[in-house]
Order: structure tokens, then sequence, then C-alpha cells
């Protein structure tokens, strides 16, 4: 007898790090192997032993190239995992340039700390990878194309599936043979949006048992209106009549080239009128190369877009588009005066080319700010959404005046009635659903929302909780999986000093660490 069990080592009352234990008396594998986002607490996880033997693990499914999906595949690597990672095409494409891109990142931030454990004479730390080890990390993947099924061991049989979230995306269909008969499991990922123009909808889903699903927007709805359209046409004529610019940060891979799609049918329809020839500049290299991908796999475009492609007309380029590939070519946007539409990374205003945007244009009462897709508690991104006054970038206070918007309608993720449609537009309701991705005041509004609705069990599990969903007993073990801080009263007294020291340098200064660093001297103390 076999029976699948799940262990929740990420994305679990929260919304990223996506990772899936899967178990049962013959083998074992991953569902996603994704980063924590959105401050030192999760960061710290990144960098903590995985909870199980990577060496044990016999193979991945991928569920999309998003960075909390697929972020820690080269750290399991490192520690020992030998498997395959199976994906679609597409999402192998997208994490070859993303997961390089992140091993830059981690090289680059590990070097910043080490530069301070080298003034405080203290040991040097190592990146969590670096960009050998992303590269290296390809060599494991093996794209599968949809709907193909691939089966691993006479008991489990797999298919990847579309879930319209991103180029590649997919739900992972994992049917097991228990109890004399072939139980589906299936994990969604991020379930996408519907109608976005440039890819197809979600796929439906003839048989699903136990359900696993995400929940960013389980509290929320997207505006009822078309606001991809309506919304951010009305703001770039309003922001270019009164000669300012109007600065998107957006996620580098999915939503730059959905806001590429959408300015080429205002372009194309004349919709802009007299702006119609304001510039467009895409500032961020990974974007740059993410486009190129994405127009290489047009044939995973919504009918619209391809009918588009087939007569020639690229719906990723239009008069006025530039890219900047070079730090020379971002430093330039913001010594041109004439009113432009800035689209630049990173989403959630943590890091890259958008804080340098967001510096020149904040304090201006003519420019705007778009956001277009989830921002994270604690990110600059969040602070600016929610009313902030004043912000702190570089060092340097700026004040906020530009206009600020949200754009839901451009969110990749389905909000709370698109979940439920998803659902209900399936063949079958399912036996139990797992809700994760989500914070937890939209996981316990769905979770009300669908036992309501359908009488069946809606769970949600900690993170490092172990459930067997298709037992009735439903027992669930725990497993601490926490960031172990150890810090001693001379690096904070040190880390205090430095930040102290940034402050009268200007240089970049996070309050939120101070702030930080001042507790933890306090538990010391007392």
């Amino acid at each position: 007898m076999i029976f699948l069990k799940i262990s929740f080592y990420g994305a679990a009352q929260m919304v990223t790090g996506s990772c899936f234990l899967c178990e049962t008396d013959e083998m074992s594998f991953l569902v996603d192997c994704g980063m924590f986002q959105g401050g030192k607490d999760l960061d710290d996880l990144n960098y903590k032993a995985f909870p199980f033997d990577p060496s044990q693990v016999d193979f991945l499914l991928l569920t999309h190239a998003h960075i909390d999906h697929s972020g820690r595949i080269p750290k399991l690597i490192k520690e020992g995992f030998k498997g395959e990672v199976y994906s679609t095409g597409a999402t192998k494409e997208l994490c070859r340039i993303m997961l390089e891109d992140s091993g830059h990142i981690q090289e680059m931030e590990t070097e910043w700390k080490n530069k301070k454990l080298r003034r405080k004479g203290l040991e040097e730390i190592q990146p969590m990878y670096t960009v050998d080890d992303a590269i290296r990390a390809m060599k494991f993947f093996e794209a599968i194309k949809y709907e193909e099924e691939l089966s691993l061991g006479e008991k489990i049989k797999v298919r990847f599936i579309n879930s319209g979230h991103m180029l590649g995306s997919s739900f992972i269909e994992v049917s097991v043979f228990e109890r004399e008969n072939w139980f589906v499991y299936l994990f969604t990922g991020d379930l996408g949006n519907t109608n976005i123009p440039l890819l197809k909808d979600p796929a439906r889903i003839e048989k699903v048992d136990y359900l696993i699903i995400e929940s960013t927007y389980g509290d929320r709805k997207h505006t009822d209106k078309n606001p991809n359209e309506v919304d951010l046409l009305d703001i770039v004529k309003k922001t270019a009549s009164k000669g300012g610019n109007v600065v998107i940060p957006s996620f580098a891979v999915g939503r730059t080239q959905e806001i590429l799609f959408e300015i080429n049918h205002y372009k194309e329809n004349g919709l802009l009128g007299e702006f119609d020839s304001i510039p467009v500049y895409v500032d961020s290299p990974l974007a740059i190369r993410a486009t190129e991908i994405f127009r290489n796999n047009c044939r995973l475009f919504s009918k619209e877009a391809r009918k588009l492609m087939e007569k020639g007309d690229d719906p990723l380029l239009f008069h006025n588009l530039h890219f900047s590939l070079t730090s020379d070519e971002s430093k330039a946007i913001n010594d041109d005066e004439n009113s432009k539409i800035i689209i630049s990374a990173s989403g959630m205003c943590e890091a890259g080319r958008i804080k340098h945007h967001l510096k020149h244009n904040l304090w201006k009462k003519n420019s705007s700010v778009v956001f277009v897709g989830y921002q994270a508690p604690g990110t600059l991104g969040s602070s600016i959404k929610n009313g902030a006054k004043k912000v702190r970038i570089f060092g340097e206070e700026i004040a906020v005046k530009s206009k600020i918007y949200a754009v839901e309608g451009f969110s990749s993720h389905a909000d709370m009635d698109g979940i439920i449609e998803w659902i209900e537009g399936n063949e079958v309701i399912p036996k139990k659903i797992i809700l994760v991705h989500g914070e937890e005041e939209a996981m316990f509004n769905l979770q009300r929302e669908l036992s309501n609705r359908y009488r069946i069990d809606v769970l949600i599990p900690k993170l490092g909780d172990t459930i067997n969903i298709a037992d009735k007993a439903e027992e669930v073990k725990h497993v601490e999986v926490i960031a172990e801080t150890k810090i001693s009263k001379e690096e904070i007294l040190g880390e205090l000093y430095d930040l102290i020291q940034a402050m009268e340098d200007k240089e970049d200064l996070d309050l939120n660490k101070i702030l930080d660093s001042i507790d933890e001297l306090k538990k010391i103390v007392d």
C-alpha cells in the first residue's frame, strides 16, 4: 500500500519559498524549491540547511521559473541533490537566465557583507550559490511538453498542464496508485488570472482528488473593469499632459512583457492620441533577455497574440521602444527631461535600477508611479503603495509627491472570484483542498469561503507540517523550520556603528535594520 505524505517547507502561511516534499514508501520528490522573499527573517531561511536530505530526493517537479519557486535549486544541488529537475521547455529557458541573475545577486550581496565582516575582524561568509553554481544547475533540467504523461515509477505518473500564470507555467498533476485506485494530487503553483491578452487562460482539469492551491489574492478581488487598458491608458495620458514620467516597477519576467503587449495595443490603435510617440524604456538586462525568450516561444501565446505574430506584427515591439542594457544607458534615461514611460525591476523596489528611477521621480508632483503586482509587507514598494510620505533610497530621504497608483488588473494571479470560478469550472470538486502561497488573512478568508461553499475539508498547513492528505485521520506532524540567528553583543554594536556611519556617509540605509539591531541588543542587555 502506498500513501503520499506532503511536507510543507515553504509557502505555508506565507507567499514565498515554495517547497513541498512528497514521500511514498518507494520514493521522495519535491514540487518547487523556491527562495523566501520579504525581509531579513525570511532571507535567513534561504541560508539554513534544508530540513531533509537533498541526496535522498529522487526528482524535482518545477511549476514555473519565478524565483520564489525556483530560486534555491542551485543550493539544493550544492547540498547533494542528484536527480532530474522536470519543467516545461519555456520554464527551463527562463530559469537559465533567472538563476544566473540570482547567483550574481548572491555574489554581490555576499561581497558587501564580507567588507563589513573584514572591518570587524570576523570570519567571512560564502554566498548561498554563485553564477557558476546556477550554470551547473541547468545540467539537471529536463524539458517536458504540456500534457505529456511522465511515468516516474510504477505507481506515480506526472503531467504538466498550462496554468496561465506566466510563460511556461504549469499545474503539476501527480497521479498516485493508492488503495487499488489512482488518486490525483494537483499542485497549482500560481494560478493565472483570466483574460491576460498575451497568454492562454488556465486549463480546466478533468479530475482532481486533492488540490494544493495558491491563495495570494484569497481575500481580494481585482477590479471589475478592464483596468489593463482603461486605467493605465488614463494614467499615461494624464501624466504626459503634465510633462511627467510614468514609472512602473515591474517583475522582469512575465509582468514586463504583459505591459509591453498592452502599450503596443495603445500605439497600434491610436489610443494615446497626441502622446502616441511617448518613448518607453525597458531598463532591466534580465527583462530584455526574458523578452527575447518570450518572442521565441510565441506558440505559447494566446490566440490573439499568435495572430499578430503570424501577420508579422510583433506585439512586444513598437515605435519608440528602447531597451537599456548598460548602466550608462540607464543613467541617460533620467537625464532626459521629456515625458516617458520607464519599466524597470525589481517589482517590489527592493533592488535594481528601479530605485534610481524612484529617487529621480518620487518627489515630482507631475510624475506617476504605477504598481502592477504584489508588494510584500516590509518592502520599499509596499511602503510607497501604502501611502508613505517619505522613503529612504540610497541613504537619502525622498519625499513622495508623485501620484501613486495600483493597477490590479495586470496581476498574473487569480483573485478570490477567479479561484472559485476555476475550481467550479473543472469537471469535479476535489475531496480536499490545501491552501498555500498566501498571507494568513487571505488564506483564512478563502478557507471560510471554500468550506461553506463546498462542505469539504480545507486545510492550511504551517511551515514544517507534514500531512497525509488522503488519510481520514489527517495526521499532522510538525517540524520547526526557523532561521537560527546567533549574534554576539559585539556584532550588534558593530552593526549599529556601521549603520550610524552610513548615515554620515549618506549611503543606502535600512531603518528597519536599525530597529531590528536595537531590539536584539535590548534582548541581550535585558
